[in-house]
């Protein structure tokens, strides 16, 4: 690369970057139907225990594989293993993430209808919740126009750049959306009967215990971080020389998880209280999905006083989350056809916009289509990624770059144990925990 590689500004624009493209619609509907599914409590404890010993370290590897090669998530294998194989495990990257795109793109206009929807009221007016949903899922033109919308409103923070795209939007951004969660979570834990929905999400019950509670927990702690879709690695090759990898690792999947936590107490306490059917609401959160967000929750918030408010914060959180993701998963795709293809920011971004409203376009009018992409990615693409940079750090990369790279250049401290204990998880137990869940998506 001749181009001198461009950096983010400050700590906290680091921190926020990348906690950004790990917070996504998955905290929101993916990680409450998960907790619901897996015992509540129970389900936490074990989630925080994979993020700890599965999720930091292999989130360190793509930090580490970006900063040390200061390239694209495709071109960083080149410069670190010139002539192998390794290649294809970054485009694998850069497709998955195009990939994912594609149908995410869809779901995140359906944020913005649902913004509009309530802020005209006309949402908390709905009698048939799950028939307005449907209307809009059979109507594909209308979901063009929004997701072509929401496309083009993350290819104008790719267009601005990494500092004052990337970097300024994840700043200002991130404390809003914390903001959003926090004032819903104080109004769902006021209402009467909240608390069977926080005893179910913090009160261990033992007798819950599933047993795909392991693999349920571990599979959605990787999905949480954005792992193995080259997001980290991108964004950690933005990273300064004397960014703390592990701390900043540490940090993000502590924002991530309390992002997942916060969503949780805003669902499960106005759940548990709203409800008209008690012995059945752990089975529609279970159920979760799309329908959690856009039926089961709206009918919450339209049995409370000021429903229109507060349908409306949450989906203006909803959108701030796909947005920060749907930056993240863009700019892969983008620096990758930028520096390999040596072709201009603008036009790279102009042909992914391109590419992911075609794509985009055919999930819409075709639910099978958008499955596929969604199944393609999640069981398959993610944690194929996830094994391989696993097994890139952990054995192939050169061990003078690993620690020089952890210790930034020796300049933090970390103990020997310390460092054997991070090559041991990354040779052995992260490969096996994404071994295991690739098996688990094909069977389940």
């Amino acid at each position: 690369m001749t181009e001198k590689r461009v950096t983010f500004v400050s700590k906290i624009g680091v921190v926020a970057a990348a906690a950004g493209s790990a917070v996504g619609l998955g905290n929101i509907w993916r990680f409450p139907s998960q907790t619901a599914d897996g015992g509540g409590a129970i389900f936490i404890l074990v989630y925080i225990g994979c993020i700890l010993f599965f999720g930091i370290p292999l989130m360190v590897s793509e930090f580490m594989v970006g900063r040390s090669s200061r390239a694209n998530t495709a071109g960083a294998y080149h410069l670190l293993a010139p002539g192998t194989q390794w290649k294809w495990v970054g485009r694998l990257g850069v497709l998955t993430g195009f990939i994912i795109m594609g149908f995410y793109m869809v779901v995140c206009g359906w944020t913005l209808v649902y913004i509009f929807q309530s802020v005209s009221g006309s949402l908390s007016g709905t009698t048939d919740l799950s028939a307005n949903f449907i209307a809009l899922q059979n109507n594909p033109m209308r979901q063009i126009v929004w997701m072509i919308l929401f496309t083009l409103l993350t290819a104008f923070f790719i267009l601005s750049g990494v500092k004052k795209g990337i970097e300024l939007s994840a700043k200002i951004m991130m404390p809003i959306l914390f903001l959003l969660l926090v004032v819903l979570a104080i109004r769902a834990i006021t209402l009467d009967g909240a608390g069977a929905g926080l005893n179910f999400l913090f009160k261990p019950d033992w007798s819950q215990v599933k047993s795909t509670l392991f693999l349920d927990a571990m599979g959605q702690a990787f999905f949480s971080l954005s792992l193995g879709m080259g997001c980290m690695i991108t964004y950690g090759s933005y990273f300064n020389d004397n960014t703390p990898l592990v701390k900043t690792a540490v940090q993000v999947s502590l924002l991530d998880t309390l992002v997942a936590i916060l969503a949780g107490v805003v669902i499960f306490p106005a759940a548990f209280a709203l409800t008209a059917n008690p012995a059945t609401i752990v089975d529609e959160l279970v159920a979760g999905g799309p329908g959690l967000l856009f039926i089961t929750i709206p009918e919450l918030f339209n049995q409370m006083p000021g429903s229109m408010i507060w349908s409306t914060f949450f989906f203006c959180l909803l959108a701030l989350a796909a947005l920060t993701s749907t930056i993240s998963l863009m700019e892969v795709v983008t620096v990758y056809i930028h520096e390999e293809y040596h072709i201009s920011r603008r036009k790279s971004t102009l042909l992914v916009t391109t590419g992911v409203i075609i794509l985009g376009i055919f999930a819409s009018f075709s639910s099978s289509f958008f499955n596929f992409l969604d199944v393609a990615s999640a069981k398959f693409m993610l944690p194929i990624g996830g094994f391989f940079i696993s097994l890139f750090v952990g054995w192939y990369l050169d061990k003078k770059i690993v620690y020089a790279q952890l210790t930034n250049e020796r300049s933090l401290k970390y103990s020997i144990g310390f460092l054997k204990t991070y090559i041991f998880l990354l040779r052995y137990v992260v490969p096996i925990a994404m071994l295991a869940i690739f098996i688990y998506g094909l069977v389940a």
